[in-house]
Order: C-alpha cells, then sequence, then structure tokens
C-alpha cells in the first residue's frame, strides 16, 4: 500500500519512514508543503500522513485543494494542536482522523489500517475470500485453515486484489500501489510474484486478464 508522508521534522519523519516501511507501506515521504500538493496532482496514494505547520504551504492549504479536486484518499493529520477548535477545523477542512504529536507508532498504524479498511467499505478487520482469510494487521494469510508464508511484496499484491474484487488491476496500477519513489523494480516484478502466489494458493484464484491485468472474479 502505497503512502505519502508529509513532515518537516527530519527527526521524526525519519523513523516514521522506517516504522511504516516495516509494516509493508511504500512510502514517499516530502518535507514541504508545495511539493506535496504537486505529489497529490501527480501520483495515486492509498493514504496520506499529513502535518499541519510546512514550509511553502500549510497541510491545511494542501487538505482543502486535495478535497476540491474530489480527491477522497484518506488522510491521517499529525499535529501538535490538540485543542477541539483545531480538529474541529481540520476534520471540517477534509482530514479523516487526527493523531495528536507525540504518538506511538502502533496507534498509527492501527488507525492507518482503520482509515484503508473504512475507504474499502470493510467494517471487519480480515478480508476473506474463498477460504483464504487475509489478516491485515499481524501480515499472516491462512487457507482453508492453513497458514500461507507469502512474501511482504506478494501479501501486499494479493491483499490490493483481495480489497478489489470483481475489478481488473492493471500491472502499472499495482506496481504503483507497491513501490515508493527510491524503489528500483525489474519490468516482470509484478508477474513473478503473481506466479509465487499461485504456486502457495488455486492457481484459479488470480485471474490474468490478458493486456489489461489481473482479477480476483467475484464468488
Amino acid at each position: 500500500m502505497r503512502l505519502l508522508l508529509v513532515e518537516d521534522d527530519e527527526i521524526l519523519g525519519d523513523g516514521l519512514v522506517e516504522g511504516l516501511k516495516m509494516e509493508g507501506y511504500a512510502v514517499d515521504w516530502l518535507t514541504n508543503g508545495k511539493l506535496a500538493d504537486e505529489a497529490l496532482k501527480l501520483n495515486c496514494y492509498e493514504l496520506i500522513v499529513l502535518d499541519l505547520n510546512l514550509p511553502d504551504m500549510e497541510g491545511l492549504e494542501i487538505l482543502r485543494a486535495l478535497r476540491a479536486r474530489k480527491d477522497e484518499t484518506p488522510v491521517m493529520v499529525l499535529t501538535a494542536k490538540d485543542t477541539v477548535p483545531d480538529r474541529v477545523l481540520g476534520l471540517d477542512s477534509g482530514a479523516d482522523d487526527f493523531v495528536i504529536k507525540p504518538f506511538e507508532l502502533d496507534e498509527v498504524c492501527a488507525r492507518l489500517r482503520a482509515l484503508a479498511r473504512r475507504n474499502e467499505g470493510r467494517s471487519v478487520p480480515n478480508i476473506e475470500y474463498k477460504g483464504i482469510i487475509l489478516d491485515p494487521a499481524s501480515h499472516q494469510v491462512t487457507w482453508n485453515d492453513e497458514k500461507i508464508d507469502l512474501s511482504q511484496k506478494e501479501f501486499e499484491i494479493l491483499s490490493f486484489l483481495m480489497s478489489n474484487i470483481g475489478k481488473v488491476i492493471s500491472r502499472a496500477r499495482l506496481e504503483e500501489s507497491l513501490y515508493s519513489w527510491d524503489s528500483d523494480v525489474e519490468s516482470n516484478t509484478v508477474e513473478v510474484h503473481i506466479h509465487h502466489l499461485r504456486k502457495k494458493l488455486d492457481p484459479s484464484i488470480i485471474r490474468t486478464v490478458r493486456g489489461v491485468g489481473y482479477i480476483i472474479d467475484e464468488d
């Protein structure tokens, strides 16, 4: 899952990037408000973590511009301002959640999972399909009650496809979701991961739509 982090505190940002990457997120990190606004116009993200006090363009301006473009990407605001009027202003500007600094990484990750779940229209934590149970919190997958060992990228691809059952997802869209700017991606990387998933699960679960992409068909 690709995430944009906008935070100008170098120490805090560096710690968040490392922690979020360990949780399996592909993280793009920016410290400048205007650059973040441009990045959001040009790239597709599943989640945004946004500080409010930024150089060149305030976080609330970025948020309002995002919503004015009808972009519904979930936004978690990081802020040291914990008054009720500040939270009301942020929520009315389009924020989906607030985390007050200082914070614990575990709470941030749990809140991000909740935002992703809500955005996908799910009320339950796990994603299930034909005997496959995928747990985003523990990064575990079981199939017919048997644990399936997946690499991080295999897990993310399966999670993305299972969150979009009935929709054809292109290779380019999968790559966009899986890799950040600084990632070195081979041309056949997605195909290799799909091949491994088919070997570990029922090969018919992920179907190739020739020339378009991949789909998990509706049950």
